[in-house]
């Protein structure tokens, strides 16, 4: 049985749901009470991402990402990821780039941006407003990776993960530690029908004893830690923010994909973070 020491416990986000009460500065729906902004990039300065809050990771291109991922991520190239009329848009495109490092015959190109080399946290809520590429193959994703780098041992936290060959479009939340591949990984879902037209907050509650992943402030995936130990239990220490476009691989491709739905972008109105007032 799943984390028989971990309640988890999926909740429902039809319009009777009730999130928290939200601080009225942040201007944002799930901020809980007493939260104040500790970090944010709103992306108001068109071009390449701000250096000094975002780096790109290529380091796995060379090994399809263990997934059989089919993109090439990029680095400090605007067709993949620039900011433009105040949104960060990383962008997808059908197209090979022979010759450049790491490249093994990758059909795609695309951005992972994340900030493992400006900033970790441990502890927070996470709000990152966006609107979602969608068709077969995509794959994008919100998520927080350990800063030790020992995954799965040290923890992943996903708190947006969509296929685009869901329709209507899914948002995932996945917690991974030490027991991947041993028990089903803690997950919840929900359906956001316009996803791919509109944006939405994609939110993560993150607490010593408790994981939450919210759309629009309002909760569809959570986690208590009971008495759960490290290996079962391994998100209490740095973690560091991930925004990237994957094409297909292990989850992305299981209906194959579909090169005619390209170029697509996720598009990043904000991305802000909370944490409780000392």
């Amino acid at each position: 049985m799943l984390l028989s020491m971990v309640l988890t416990l999926a909740i429902s986000s039809a319009p009777g749901a009730t999130p928290e009460s939200g601080d009225a500065t942040a201007g944002a729906r799930g901020v809980p009470p007493n939260y104040h902004l500790v970090w944010s990039d709103d992306f108001n300065t068109p071009g390449l991402p701000d250096p000094a809050k975002w780096s790109y990771q290529t380091s796995g291109n060379a090994k399809l990402w263990w997934h059989n991922e089919r993109q090439y991520y990029t680095a400090r190239r605007p067709e993949n990821a620039r900011v433009s009329g105040g949104n960060l848009l990383i962008t997808v495109r059908h197209e090979s780039l022979p010759g450049a490092p790491g490249w093994v015959g990758q059909e795609f190109t695309s951005a992972k941006l994340a900030t493992a080399d400006t900033r970790t946290w441990t502890y927070g809520f996470f709000d990152v407003r966006a609107k979602l590429p969608c068709g077969r193959g995509v794959w994008p994703a919100l998520w927080l990776m350990s800063a030790t780098g020992r995954w799965p041992n040290d923890g992943e936290i996903d708190f947006m993960e969509a296929v685009g060959f869901e329709s209507p479009p899914v948002a995932h939340a996945t917690l991974h530690n030490a027991h991947e591949g041993k028990d089903v990984p803690a997950s919840g879902s929900t359906k956001v029908p316009d996803a791919c037209t509109a944006f939405h907050d994609y939110q993560l509650d993150w607490r010593p004893d408790s994981i939450t992943a919210l759309v629009d402030g309002r909760p569809y995936f959570h986690q208590q830690r009971g008495n759960a130990g490290y290996d079962r239990w391994p998100y209490n220490h740095p973690f560091y923010l991930i925004l990237n476009v994957a094409v297909g691989g292990a989850w992305g491709a299981l209906k194959g994909i579909d090169p005619s739905v390209l170029p697509q972008s996720m598009e990043i109105d904000y991305v802000r973070v909370y944490q409780p007032i000392p």
